[in-house]
């Protein structure tokens, strides 16, 4: 699949995987940063999100797939890879997939384990509105707040409505295949085989449960050259909700 990337700057290149329900978007200003500070970064759109295709196939697999495609177009032999989330598994597929073609590997807020669907609420919110009825983006907050209370993850989905037509409000995700394959977001390759030896940085929010303690013996048995990094003050958006102390972990990670 030919995905959709925003380009800044130019240098040693860096690719930004967006997590679910995220596009390329989500990263204009860090990935700004980075390009100013000598690198050349390519924001992805991952499948069935933002502006790139849609399809009704979709798992780590593909996206992975996807993007090994998107180097190969670009004419990249190898490129550092971050992702955050649902793009950190993606990066962490890739890696262990594409290790040649992986010159760092940073994950953030992610460990390579299978996590139970707490997005259920937040899918089931987005597919109870009705855009045949729904025709402002007050209207769409408003209705997504019966199922999410929280306004910045509401804000955070909204950004993904634009105008279909003059009258029509749709969602630039694909909504019903996220739906349909969400269940497979716990298919990802075998940790027990599985390795990426080149250089890896997981880092996660202080305040987030994602990445425990107890996780660190298996990043390490699939990734043994890996470092972790904790952003103090920060839930599982670490890039969005530290951003100042995000970039420059990142990049004391890819500057070294």
């Amino acid at each position: 699949m030919k995905l959709q990337y925003r380009k800044y700057g130019s240098g040693q290149p860096l690719l930004i995987l967006h997590g679910l329900l995220g596009s390329s978007d989500n990263w204009n200003s860090l990935a700004k940063q980075f390009a100013e500070s000598g690198f050349e970064v390519y924001a992805v759109d991952l499948r069935n999100h933002g502006l790139s295709p849609h399809s009704e196939d979709w798992t780590y697999q593909l996206m992975t797939a996807d993007v090994n495609e998107l180097l190969e177009d670009l004419g990249l032999q190898h490129a550092m890879v971050m992702g955050q989330s649902m793009g950190g598994m993606v990066a962490m597929q890739f890696a262990v997939s594409y290790p040649g073609k992986t010159d760092k590997l940073i994950v953030v807020d992610m460990a390579p384990k299978k996590y139970p669907p707490h997005q259920a609420h937040v899918i089931a919110g987005l597919q109870s509105i009705d855009f045949s009825i729904v025709k402002t983006r007050k209207a769409a907050e408003e209705q997504l707040s019966h199922f999410i209370p929280d306004n910045p993850t509401r804000q955070f989905l909204l950004k993904n409505l634009y105008w279909k037509d003059d009258t029509t409000l749709a969602w630039r995700f694909n909504l019903l295949a996220i739906a349909k394959n969400y269940h497979r977001l716990g298919e990802f390759f075998d940790t027990k085989t599985a390795n990426y030896p080149g250089p890896s940085w997981f880092i996660r929010g202080s305040k987030s449960d994602y990445v425990l303690d107890s996780d660190w013996p298996l990043i390490q048995h699939v990734f043994p050259d890996s470092h972790l990094m904790t952003i103090p003050n920060a839930n599982h958006w670490v890039h969005a909700e530290q951003p100042k102390l995000f970039y420059e972990a990142v990049i004391r990670i890819i500057g070294s």
